[in-house]
């Protein structure tokens, strides 16, 4: 059941990339670019996959990987994740997405396999060294490796999508995202499930073929190593596909280039022959306000979404022992943790990504100051509600979430390349994105600190980063890119000459379909 909405949703997902078409771009054009971007897309999905397989594998060891163990390795990896992006980001500016994501894809598959040698010999009892140095090494691998995926993804996206067209493209980035955190939590549950060697019940029909395929049955403890060795296995086989399909261009498809209005538009910066260095890049991005505080908001983003992605699980099964009832209350979450987040992370990215587009003009800071507002009150309520309700706290948690989507993919999907520009878009989205993780990284060591005091602490550390992020979002209310603001304003100017005219308003012409 849970696959077939998924699977709805992606065609429903699909259905409107070819129903937004606002340029006019040709069908041909259509159906390439969406060649373009499902590959890549799904690529970056099963990345995400292969980065919180993590939390699926502290559940399945319970107590053999403690809160605070938990907390430092992930932190070690996000902030590393973080840091990264001072190097990959204008790397990837100069090498194109296509290479980028390649990258990503078999240095984290490497690293998954690496990952699920340790987790094997420390089951076996047999790991020679700490437990939480060598998982805190690998995933901060991991991360470095899995940094290259988002700037690529955006990278790509820069070349192949108008401004007037990226707040839809910034929800299908947020769509990806959610296929992924389904991927992680319930595609990794059901590996970890499978892999049991004493299962409760009897085996699944999937049970039964990882069973067969893995002999799992000859072994002495379950085979939780496999939630690292499988999706590494599939980041293998979509690499493949992105070498064949990918392109970084509408050029490199043998389409004409079009101009995307972006920051490279902009007078002064949209010369072909202007020679841009790391150094240049990197000054522009932290010299620039408006990104500075695009990547301020992201921090608060990411600090919210993996403070509530990352804890509600542990926090529900630590209920188990301490109140049945309210452990009882929250199995429905528990049980679709992954599917509820893919789905309403899927609608709030899409709500955040059309709103923008179509209500406030290409503008990202209005949907994200209204997320952020709508989290003080979901947090609020997850403060009064968390040993009380477990249905109030389940739906308050699964809520964030779908505002927090909403607010990542308008800033790290979106607003940093508007502002960044095609040119230096890898470098903007990856000093925001790593903004994101940075914020991860901290939330990930003070609830890992604080929770084991009192999880009362939990949503009240939360609530002051909301209320950051919405303060942040009013101030860029208003902000869009010179060479945006200008097309705007030449499609309102001949929208007005055509209806003084008596023609009906038609879509611009689009010059990457002619070819």
């Amino acid at each position: 059941m849970a696959l077939l909405l998924v699977s709805l949703c992606l065609a429903a997902v699909i259905t409107l990339y070819f129903k937004n078409n606002p340029l006019g771009h040709s069908r041909k054009f259509m159906i390439r670019r969406f060649i373009n971007w499902f590959p890549l897309g799904m690529t970056y999905a099963f990345l995400y996959m292969a980065r919180y397989n993590l939390n699926v594998s502290k559940n399945a060891m319970g107590d053999m990987m403690t809160k605070e163990q938990f907390g430092l390795i992930f932190a070690a990896g996000t902030i590393t994740y973080g840091l990264s992006f001072l190097l990959n980001g204008p790397l990837v500016d100069k090498i194109g997405g296509k290479k980028g994501i390649i990258i990503a894809a078999i240095g984290s598959s490497i690293v998954n396999l690496l990952m699920a040698g340790v987790t094997y010999l420390y089951l076996i009892g047999e790991l020679k060294t700490n437990m939480v140095v060598a998982f805190s090494c690998l995933y901060a691998l991991n991360m470095f490796f899995q940094s290259y995926g988002a700037v690529s993804i955006i990278k790509v996206k820069a070349y192949w999508f108008h401004v007037r067209e990226r707040g839809v493209f910034g929800a299908i980035f947020g769509t990806l995202i959610s296929f992924g955190v389904y991927f992680a939590f319930d595609w990794g549950q059901a590996i970890v499930d499978a892999s049991k060697v004493n299962p409760t019940g009897e085996r699944t029909a999937f049970g039964n073929f990882i069973a067969h395929i893995f002999a799992i049955d000859t072994g002495t403890t379950d085979a939780t190593w496999l939630v690292f060795c499988i999706p590494a296995f599939l980041l293998m086989i979509w690499a493949l596909i992105d070498m064949v399909l990918l392109k970084d261009s509408p050029k490199d498809a043998n389409f004409d280039e079009f101009d995307t209005a972006d920051a490279s538009s902009n007078p002064g910066e949209d010369d072909d022959k202007l020679q841009i260095s790391i150094g240049f890049m990197l000054k522009k991005i932290f010299t620039n306000p408006v990104m500075i505080t695009i990547a301020l908001v992201d921090f608060t983003s990411g600090v919210l979404r993996n403070g509530i992605m990352q804890w509600y699980l542990v926090f529900a099964k630590e209920m188990k022992d301490k109140d049945a009832a309210f452990f009882e209350g929250s199995k429905f979450f528990i049980e679709n943790w992954g599917l509820l987040l893919c789905l309403t992370g899927i609608f709030g990215g899409f709500l955040a990504g059309i709103i923008s587009d179509r209500v406030f003009n290409s503008r990202r800071g209005p949907p994200a100051a209204i997320n952020n507002a709508i989290m003080v009150v979901l947090l609020t309520i997850m403060a009064f509600s968390l040993f009380r309700n477990p249905t109030v706290l389940g739906l308050s948690a699964v809520m964030i979430t779908l505002t927090v989507i909403g607010v990542h993919s308008l800033m790290s999907g979106t607003a940093a390349a508007d502002f960044g520009g095609k040119k230096m878009t890898a470098t903007a989205s990856g000093i925001v994105d790593g903004f994101v993780y940075l914020g991860s990284g901290i939330q990930s060591l003070a609830i890992g600190f604080l929770s084991a005091k009192s999880w009362s602490y939990w949503p009240l550390f939360l609530i002051p980063f909301a209320v950051m992020g919405l303060l942040l979002s009013l101030r860029m209310w208003n902000e869009l890119p010179a060479a945006t603001k200008k097309y705007i304003l030449e499609v309102e100017k001949a929208e007005i000459k055509k209806q003084e005219a008596g023609i009906a308003a038609t879509p611009t012409p689009d010059p990457a379909g002619a070819n």
